[in-house]
């Protein structure tokens, strides 16, 4: 192992026990073009905002991460995370009422779509509905409405955290994490993008949502690792797993890191585990249930993949990144005017 100082610390390899393929998109050049135009038409970020925005590669990620989707609904996936995304950046710099009211606006256009504020949130959000639900199964859809209010709850209980200047244990920031972070959205899509709707009985029995459950974390807390040195430099360090194993658990930054290594790879093998004793359903259904699996495990190795392809977590770094796991600390930014953002 390289020998790092104390402004720098070690990723654990994820990729070395991670046991999925990846593959990508073949539709991502038009499809990622066209969601990407039709985001940024409505200039609702920033300039600042957007030039980041753009430099995180969002349609790169869906092309990782739904690599199965036919062109119509690989197109709609990147609208979803594009639309995600932007929520994200407003709700980031809102307290716990404002990032509610945000995310009331993304919910309600979602679930209704005679409802209509006149906002551009609002807009764009029934836009996208519109082209989900042409081809989307009706307990899909419900079942991502869901999603969409445990998120937009989870934000704003993120919203207030930071306000107080709080960082939760671990056992409830690992719950809270699975909604703020949108995983199980986007978790959501992946039956709308193979053109399946799986009933509830599977969806919810206790073995198919222990694979779901590994899944989500496998995402959150590799997020979490990749993107610490990002929100360290911005000052945004209460809602990552990072800060809380170290609070909680006492850790230094480099035990953090080794321990996010051993806890991914548990996470492995309860999926696995899970995935071998997955009950029967019938023929159809479990073609349908494996179906899901390949998407489950497609998001895991895509989000690996896109983590060092996108300029996002390392920047221009990244493939050096990759080659060595060593991350050399960004000095913290002066906070800037938000004046910009109004």
């Amino acid at each position: 192992m390289a020998s790092v100082s104390s402004g720098s610390f070690v990723l654990p390899d994820l990729h070395a026990v991670t046991p999925f393929v990846g593959s990508f998109n073949p539709h991502y050049p038009a499809a990622a073009s066209e969601s990407s135009e039709w985001i940024n038409s409505y200039r609702v970020l920033s300039d600042k905002k957007r030039a980041f925005f753009l430099q995180g590669g969002s349609e790169l990620l869906c092309a990782h991460a739904y690599s199965y989707a036919d062109y119509e609904r690989f197109r709609v996936t990147c609208d979803f995370v594009n639309l995600l995304f932007t929520v994200d950046e407003i709700s980031d710099d809102q307290n716990g009422k404002d990032a509610y009211g945000t995310g009331l606006i993304f919910y309600n256009s979602m679930s209704n779509l005679d409802y209509d504020d006149g906002t551009t949130l609002c807009k764009m959000t029934k836009e996208f509905t519109a082209r989900l639900l042409k081809h989307c199964g009706p307990l899909t859809y419900r079942r991502f409405v869901k999603h969409c209010k445990d998120y937009i709850e989870a934000v704003a209980k993120e919203a207030e955290l930071r306000e107080r200047g709080e960082v939760l244990d671990l056992a409830s920031y690992q719950i809270l994490r699975r909604e703020n972070s949108a995983v199980r959205f986007c978790f959501g899509l992946a039956g709308y993008a193979l053109g399946i709707d799986l009933p509830d009985e599977v969806v919810e029995h206790p073995t198919f949502m222990a694979m779901h459950l590994a899944t989500v974390d496998m995402v959150c807390w590799s997020n979490d690792l990749y993107s610490y040195n990002m929100e360290q430099a911005m000052g945004h360090t209460g809602n990552n797993v990072m800060t809380v194993l170290m609070q909680d658990k006492g850790l230094d930054l480099q035990g953090a890191a080794d321990h996010v290594g051993v806890h991914f790879k548990n996470l492995i093998d309860t999926f696995l585990e899970a995935k071998r004793t997955l009950p029967t359903w019938g023929k159809k259904i479990d073609w349908e249930v494996s179906q899901y699996i390949m998407a489950m495990e497609t998001w895991v190795i895509g989000n690996l993949n896109w983590s060092f392809e996108t300029q996002r977590y390392f920047g221009h770094a990244r493939h050096e990144i990759k080659r060595t796991r060593v991350v050399h600390l960004y000095p913290r930014r002066v906070e800037e005017s938000s004046d910009d953002e109004n």
